[in-house]
């Protein structure tokens, strides 16, 4: 038996926000999960989502790890958040460092168990390894899979696809120069832009942007979007990393090479945990950053609401906390809304989703 085709994100973003909340048509959001490593991690990754659906997002994200090591389990969460929650789900599938008939497969599962939006990427290097490398399977990199994917599935699949408004971060060769200038060489940027052209080109939907914590960067991302030639019609939404700790910030914008406002390298510095802390005193001091980061993000994504941002999508980590806190900010998300009237919201939430229904 195969699964009824969920709906495809572009069909609902275009569609009227539909909310239990009268203000909420203005903007929408979506969150983004990775499987857990442990069944204890899934289990509990499971009941958030119930308890998250209630916040009505319009899509869930799930990741894809290098190589495919997480096929089987990212498959098994993007069907059971449609089937169990009613999500639409975006599944991301990498295609290098693996064979071309795992990836024929992979779209093959998607398609039977009615997944129909896919994040088409190249992929990271697998476990152990630095730097990414090319292998012999037919794809070197996401724009090999977005023709794939139309060659052979035609229309069946939305395709978003990543957009890096700061530079790709294997091109950024000099990271703290990047910090100093604020801003990357431009042949390098026009490369990644006539990329990002081509992979529209080539029959993707959407981008979806790498994280970023400078707001006019995305904005002016955006406008280099149009002027290079991507229809406006096409949604750009920006990614959104909540800064939950300090270590984890300084880690995540090292890996990705994001550029640091000086406003916010001053603030996020400041209240450092000081080395040593233990007990209450290191609790105080990381629910100060916590705290930092819902207000600094909630900021920020006003900043892009005013500027005409229609859409966000938060990079969850498996948490829901900060992101609920910061939607509630926004007034998009009921201040009542908590794990006692999850339920009652969850009721609430719209039915477009509900395109499940087994089909032979």
């Amino acid at each position: 038996m195969a699964l009824k085709p969920a709906a495809k994100i572009t069909d609902v973003l275009n569609q009227p926000r539909d909310s239990p909340l009268d203000n909420s048509d203005k903007v929408s959001f979506s969150f983004e999960f990775f499987p857990p490593k442990t069944d204890s991690g899934v289990k509990n990754l499971e009941a958030r989502l119930g308890r998250m659906r209630g916040m009505n997002p319009e899509f869930i994200d799930f990741t894809w790890g290098a190589g495919g090591s997480t096929s089987t389990l990212t498959q098994e969460l993007v069907k059971n958040a449609q089937v169990n929650n009613n999500y639409i789900s975006n599944m991301h599938l990498t295609c290098t460092n693996m064979e071309k008939g795992m990836v024929q497969q992979a779209l093959e599962e998607a398609k039977a168990n009615g997944i129909r939006n896919i994040v088409a990427l190249r992929g990271d290097p697998p476990a152990g390894q630095t730097d990414w490398v090319a292998t012999d399977t037919g794809f070197t990199c996401a724009l090999d899979l977005v023709k794939y994917i139309r060659e052979n599935y035609g229309d069946f699949f939305c395709i978003s696809v990543a957009g890096y408004p700061e530079g790709h971060p294997d091109k950024i060769e000099n990271y703290e120069e990047y910090l100093k200038a604020g801003k990357i060489p431009e042949d390098v940027y026009k490369a990644e832009m006539d990329y990002l052209k081509a992979k529209i080109d080539a029959g993707a939907d959407i981008i979806i942007t790498q994280m970023f914590y400078d707001a006019q960067t995305f904005l002016n991302f955006v406008k280099d979007c149009h002027k290079w030639g991507i229809p406006e019609s096409i949604p750009i939404l920006p990614g959104l990393l909540p800064i939950q700790a300090y270590g984890g910030f300084r880690r995540m914008t090292n890996m990705c090479k994001t550029f640091i406002p000086a406003e916010l390298e001053a603030e996020i510095s400041a209240i450092a945990p000081a080395d040593g802390l233990e007990g209450d005193e290191k609790k105080a001091a990381e629910e100060k950053v916590r705290q930092f980061g819902i207000n600094h993000m909630t900021t920020m994504c006003k900043t892009l609401i005013a500027a005409g941002v229609k859409h966000l999508h938060f990079y969850c980590l498996n948490i829901d906390g900060p992101t609920k806190k910061i939607l509630q900010n926004l007034g998009y998300v009921a201040q009542e809304y908590n794990d006692e009237t999850q339920a009652e919201y969850k009721k609430k939430s719209p039915s477009h989703r509900g395109f499940y229904s087994e089909s032979s």
